[in-house]
């Protein structure tokens, strides 16, 4: 709704990136955010509110997210504060239609599937010790649904500004021509 909204004179394929890009700055300052706040100050494991009763659910299929893991958290960090400040300027770019816009849209997309690599990368090379496999709720829900949308979506944008970027060449290659 909120993508709509915002994006009242894009195209429909835009109305659904801002929706997207309006979902995922939420995800990073609303909860990631919170997560980076009680792993800098303790842990999720020791902390007892609303956010860390969210990351105890959550680390039941990873139990990084309950100790503070430093690769986890480091991620986090460069997720909530670079990934959450990109979103919001696509979203700017989008709505304005900034020369930018594909520029930011590339680098928000490859930090996007860098943080997912990262994330598990690691702990699948030593045989995913902490990952809760054995639950079909923790395996198919939590690992590889909510982490996945953090890969198939930046795929697709990446697709979207690969497209884009090859029609203003081709728009600028037949001015150039017409000129001659």
């Amino acid at each position: 709704a909120l993508g709509r909204r915002l994006g009242g004179r894009c195209a429909a394929a835009d109305r659904w990136v801002l929706g997207w890009l309006c979902y995922d700055v939420l995800v990073h300052c609303t909860l990631e955010g919170p997560f980076v706040y009680l792993s800098l100050i303790g842990t999720v494991a020791e902390s007892d509110n609303i956010f860390a009763s969210l990351w105890k659910e959550y680390g039941r299929a990873d139990a990084r997210w309950l100790y503070s893991d430093p690769t986890i958290v480091s991620l986090e960090i460069l997720t909530v504060v670079l990934d959450g400040l990109l979103a919001l300027i696509l979203i700017y770019a989008i709505i304005k239609d900034k020369y930018y816009r594909h520029f930011i849209q590339i680098t928000l997309c490859v930090c996007e599937l860098y943080g997912g690599w990262m994330t598990f990368c690691p702990d699948w090379l030593i045989g995913s010790p902490n990952l809760n496999t054995s639950n079909w709720l923790y395996l198919w829900v939590y690992l590889v649904f909510f982490n996945g949308i953090w890969i198939v979506l930046p795929g697709l944008l990446l697709w979207q500004s690969w497209l884009g970027l090859k029609q203003m060449h081709h728009e600028k290659s037949n001015t150039r021509k017409k000129i001659r």
